[in-house]
């Protein structure tokens, strides 16, 4: 019951995250691309009112004419609508989810003993959770140093969002080092959607919270708190795509599997921000062919990197007897598949069994070598190859 409870508990979370995040993003996206197409009015009314730009667009059988203000409105209405919820959700059903998935049940998900041999799972656990803090105390850093122009405003974006780069690569490559593979994909994702969540928390929101204040009290607006935000909502956008591909590429065993599994997720990374810088130019009506360019090079080098070698001829192989594969899943397999209490439902204990799962088994085991789960049973190379063989015979 425990296991189905959690099953229902890891749908229902993945779920909301899924959703939420979607509603993030998609709000990240439309904004960045409303800022790039707004154009000065050219109405004397707009003008006087203070309209620095606008855009008409036609949508779901309606016309919109969103409207940008240089300042404020001079009677600033009392309701307005905020975009923090999602950013919220989207981190708390994400954490919820980790904590579910990750953390209760540190010794497999989190700990590989060919990886790094932990004394204690909650050692791991620990370590996880200050890759989120760390992650963004080495942003705040970088913005406060880095991100201020000489006459003490808000920029310098090119010399902050190069030292996350490398700390992120680091932060890749150290998680690389202490934990199983698919979650050292998924804590670094996290690490960089903690930073974007605390930019929403901590500066854009309160900014605008001030700003709307002293609008409203007659006093002289602070433009750091604008530029503030601002700069840190264009970092935002370009952390996105990095996120949403580690997030997905830990589903993706020839991906964290690899011995260098940390530059693989750094060149993914790398290839999301590349697509995101193509897309914001665009918006700018510039084809920036170059990061285009960037992108599709690095998941090309990535695709012919990862290739598997090329299987010996078959005259070359021995076959391989079906005692032979159920003696190696019953030391590798057997213990969360066997029996009426089998993970999942999937019972590997008998020859139909195990050919009803044929195809399963050579995707879990051998492909994305995500089974056994964090290779707590120890299953070797040499075994792995042997599955692989059975599962290609006729």
């Amino acid at each position: 019951m425990d296991i189905y409870l959690l099953d229902w508990a890891s749908l229902l979370l993945r779920w909301l995250h899924v959703i939420t995040a979607i509603a993030w993003i998609g709000a990240s996206f439309y904004f960045v691309w409303l800022d790039n197409h707004l154009v000065r009015p050219q109405a004397a009314d707009l003008q006087a009112k203070g309209v620095d730009g606008e855009l008409w667009a036609v949508h779901g059988g309606g016309f919109y004419n969103p409207q940008k203000y240089r300042a404020a409105p001079a009677d600033l209405p009392r309701d307005l609508h905020w975009f923090y919820w999602e950013s919220y959700w989207t981190w708390m059903s994400g954490f919820a989810l980790f904590v579910v998935l990750y953390l209760f049940n540190a010794g497999q998900m989190l700990v590989d003993a060919r990886v790094h041999a932990w004394g204690a799972p909650w050692q791991a656990v620990c370590a996880a959770l200050g890759f989120l803090v760390m992650g963004t105390v080495v942003y705040e850093i970088a913005c406060q140093a880095l991100g201020r122009t000489r006459d003490g405003g808000i920029g310098n974006d090119g010399r902050v969002l190069a030292v996350v780069a490398v700390f992120v690569v680091f932060a890749a490559w150290l998680a690389g080092q202490l934990f199983a593979g698919r979650a050292a994909f998924l804590i670094v994702g996290a690490m960089i959607a903690t930073l974007m969540t605390a930019n929403v928390a901590h500066w854009i929101i309160p900014g605008q919270r001030k700003v709307i204040a002293q609008m409203r009290a007659g006093e002289p607006v602070d433009p750091r708190h604008g530029q503030r935000g601002k700069q840190r909502s264009v970092h935002n956008t370009y952390f996105t795509l990095p996120v949403l591909v580690a997030m997905l590429s830990n589903h993706y065993g020839l991906l964290y599997q690899h011995p260098h599994n940390w530059a693989v997720l750094s060149a993914l990374m790398a290839a999301g921000v590349a697509i995101r810088v193509f897309f914001v130019k665009r918006h700018k009506g510039v084809n920036s062919l170059g990061a285009a360019a960037a992108a599709l090079a690095l998941l090309a080098g990535l695709v012919a990197w990862l290739a598997p070698p090329a299987a010996p001829p078959a005259a070359a192989r021995p076959p391989v007897t079906l005692g032979e594969v159920q003696a190696v899943v019953a030391q590798r397999c057997a213990v969360c598949h066997a029996g009426a209490a089998a993970q999942k439902g999937v019972r590997l204990d008998s020859a139909e069994a195990l050919a009803a799962h044929r195809g399963a088994i050579y995707q879990q085991v051998v492909v994305q070598r995500a089974m056994p789960l964090g290779n707590a049973t120890a299953m070797t190379d040499d075994e792995r190859a042997l599955v692989g063989r059975w599962a290609a015979q006729p």
